[in-house]
């Protein structure tokens, strides 16, 4: 399927994700309720071939960037116990093809935490292109997925009382981005 035919005005050519106006974020289960994250430093990029299913993305998040509004739970997260930023200081994803599939676009690619590289899939929504006040050309995606953080090693808990946790094990991750035309 022709980029053309999914998105005329998507052209081919390199896309940069602008971080100031874009978020990776996830969702963890934590005791009774949620607790949401944000990753504030990454970079990335989103090649757009002729042929959609030949298109690329690639991203780079630096793990000690992690914000849950909560430094002491932040500095934990940063040490040997969950994320060990000190030896795994980056995140990284790289696509391996992009489909499209009962209506929906899927990026499938691989996923590398504390040196260990797993496929997930992110089901992707294009929110459109346009220009912008300075003069560039931005297109809009949004992304989500669903991991198990023990699929990356990350086993750190504690238990609580019967059968339960303090943490999930599962992890929803949502991305919100912005490139400009390179």
């Amino acid at each position: 399927m022709s980029i053309a035919a999914v998105a005329p005005e998507l052209t081919a050519g390199t896309w940069n994700i602008d971080p100031a106006h874009s978020e990776v974020t996830f969702v963890i289960r934590h005791l009774m309720s949620k607790v949401r994250g944000t990753f504030t430093d990454f970079t990335g990029s989103v090649r757009i071939a002729e042929e959609l299913a030949e298109s690329t993305a690639t991203a780079e998040i630096q793990v000690a960037s992690i914000d849950t509004r909560h430094a002491d739970r932040d500095a934990h997260v940063r040490t040997s116990d969950v994320l060990d930023v000190e030896n795994h200081p980056t995140m990284t994803f790289t696509t391996k093809g992009v489909r499209a599939q009962d209506g929906e676009y899927l990026l499938d690619g691989e996923l590398t935490i504390k040196d260990v590289t797993r496929p997930i899939t992110l089901t992707v929504e294009y929110n459109g292109v346009g220009e912008d006040p300075w003069g560039g050309t931005r297109a809009g995606f949004s992304a989500t997925t669903t991991i198990n953080r023990k699929d990356w090693g990350i086993e750190f808990n504690v238990p609580l009382k019967g059968d339960k946790a303090l943490l999930g094990d599962k992890v929803d991750i949502q991305l919100e981005i912005q490139a400009v035309r390179a």
